[in-house]
């Protein structure tokens, strides 16, 4: 099994993960997120939690196949 790097990001791994399981276990919007993180204290732009779906997304999915 592939490790998937998070190097070079600026935000923390587990923050990035949080934001796509959110994302793609229920049916929120990537700007219901950036608020839901905005509450937390994380400012993140909804286009940034769309770019780690895109990018992320196929590799988690092949990891836990």
């Amino acid at each position: 099994m592939a490790t998937i790097s998070f190097k070079g990001r600026h935000f923390q791994r587990d923050m990035i993960l949080q934001s796509m399981r959110w994302y793609l276990a229920f049916a929120l919007s990537y700007r219901n997120i950036e608020e839901m993180m905005a509450e937390r204290g994380f400012s993140v732009d909804h286009s940034t939690i769309n770019r780690w779906v895109v990018q992320y997304s196929p590799q988690l999915d092949a990891a836990f196949r």
